[in-house]
């Protein structure tokens, strides 16, 4: 069987099993993991490290949320992985049984084994050759479980350091499968320009609907620009623009890429809703300040508008990541300049509306939330070198209970104080798929 016959097999099984094959206790994961139900046990919080504090070293920290837990709350375990290597994002496997995180800077691929004891994740391998295995891609970020594999977005390249970069699919034994590189004005590779769209090649983050057989990917930017200090690069007009200004729709199961939308400001995050008829995406923009809808017609072809303003888009209070709540009813947005979380009512999803916003910080960038939509958390770092300086440097994981109105806080962790470094993105773990 090639991989193109056992992609339609899997659409097929997936369209088959329904919805619920879908659902997991965190929304917005990868749709080919098991459900596991009830309250989360253990958050994940992948942490940078920061050059004179603690071990210095990038780390796997480990909070127990374990309603009955004398430790609950609090810090029970943290896992060092050897030097600084500007950790950012990681996704489970297909069998949630191992969380892949990547390092932007040196390219390196932790593999964690956190089903033998889910409160006390290990190192199970490292990759050292992610940048030769895949012909020169830099800068692993997505993580995004397929059955049998994992693929994962770059967002640069080895030759100039810029956006031009790849899709890098591994199989679950942490072996290269192959690449595929985002398409350009000068290598298409079978896609259409929509409209006034440009192909950029540029890579961000990645989604799938299965039942759709659809693929999106967002752009974002090169090594030169996100290892950048901040300051310095909103003053070189050279690396302004050097920023991505794309979606593209891929064929899933060929890997094919089929259209590639004008979506300008770097659109960051994609998230499918669950709803079994929901033919939708939403993404925000980081530069320009948008939310963007990429939806299905009536002809059934997809299309991409702005449907939604986030906060004043004149302030860039630079839109970050994103939570679509099980029910398909709200999305969290939240925006690190303002240090902001808002909610939307997407129950029209063409016709977004804010219904509440609040201020969790001087800094914020990932959030979380619970299936039953009763618990929401934050953390804060967003990239080393573009976090705030001096006492706007605040770096934390913060857990609230949502009560339909208001964020109520629940717990804290300050990660400076506790010597643990840059709290960046959180995963919930449990130990009910390893038990049951």
């Amino acid at each position: 069987m090639n991989r193109r016959e056992f992609g339609a097999l899997v659409v097929a099984a997936a369209a088959a099993a329904g919805p619920f094959r879908a659902f997991a206790d965190e929304t917005c994961q990868s749709p080919y993991m098991p459900k596991i139900t009830g309250q989360e046990e253990f958050v994940y919080v992948w942490t940078l490290g920061v050059e004179g504090m603690g071990d210095e070293q990038d780390k796997l920290v480990t909070i127990d949320l374990r309603p009955d837990s004398p430790m609950r709350g609090q810090v029970i375990n943290s896992l060092s992985v050897g030097g600084r290597n500007e950790a950012h994002h990681g996704g489970f496997s297909a069998d949630r049984r191992y969380f892949w995180t990547g390092g932007l800077d040196t390219n390196r691929i932790f593999i964690f084994d956190v089903h033998t004891d889910p409160s006390k994740p290990s190192l199970h391998k490292t990759i050292e050759s992610f940048v030769k295995d895949s012909g020169g891609v830099v800068g692993p970020h997505t993580f995004f479980a397929l059955p049998g594999s994992m693929m994962i977005t770059g967002l640069s390249n080895d030759d100039d350091h810029g956006g031009r970069t790849a899709l890098v699919e591994y199989n679950d034994a942490g072996d290269y499968v192959a690449t595929y590189w985002m398409p350009t004005t000068s290598d298409m590779q079978g896609a259409v320009a929509v409209g006034d769209a440009v192909a950029d090649g540029y890579g961000y983050d990645i989604r799938a609907l299965i039942r759709k057989n659809i693929m999106l990917t967002s752009s974002f930017t090169g090594w030169s620009n996100y290892m950048m200090d901040f300051g310095q690069m909103l003053q070189d007009t050279d690396a302004m623009k050097r920023f991505g200004n794309t979606i593209v729709q891929w064929d899933l199961h060929t890997r094919q890429p089929r259209k590639v939308f004008n979506v300008p400001g770097a659109p960051l995050e994609i998230r499918f809703p669950w709803g079994p008829n929901a033919n939708y995406a939403f993404s925000t923009t980081a530069l320009t300040s948008k939310l963007w809808l990429i939806y299905e017609d009536d002809s059934g072809e997809w299309q991409a508008k702005d449907v939604a303003d986030i906060g004043n888009p004149a302030d860039i209070p630079l839109p970050v990541d994103i939570s679509i709540a099980a029910d398909d009813q709200t999305l969290w947005v939240n925006s690190f300049m303002d240090g902001k979380t808002r909610l939307f009512d997407i129950s029209d999803p063409h016709n977004p509306s804010q219904i509440y916003e609040k201020t969790i910080d001087r800094q914020v960038n990932m959030v979380s939330q619970s299936w039953d939509g009763k618990r929401v958390y934050f953390s804060s770092s967003l990239l080393a070198n573009w976090d705030k300086k001096g006492d706007d440097d605040v770096q934390y994981l913060r857990a609230y209970t949502w009560d339909g109105k208001e964020l109520i806080e629940d717990f804290d962790i300050d990660f400076y104080k506790l010597g643990l470094g840059r709290a960046h993105i959180m995963r919930f773990g449990s130990s009910e798929l390893y038990t049951s």
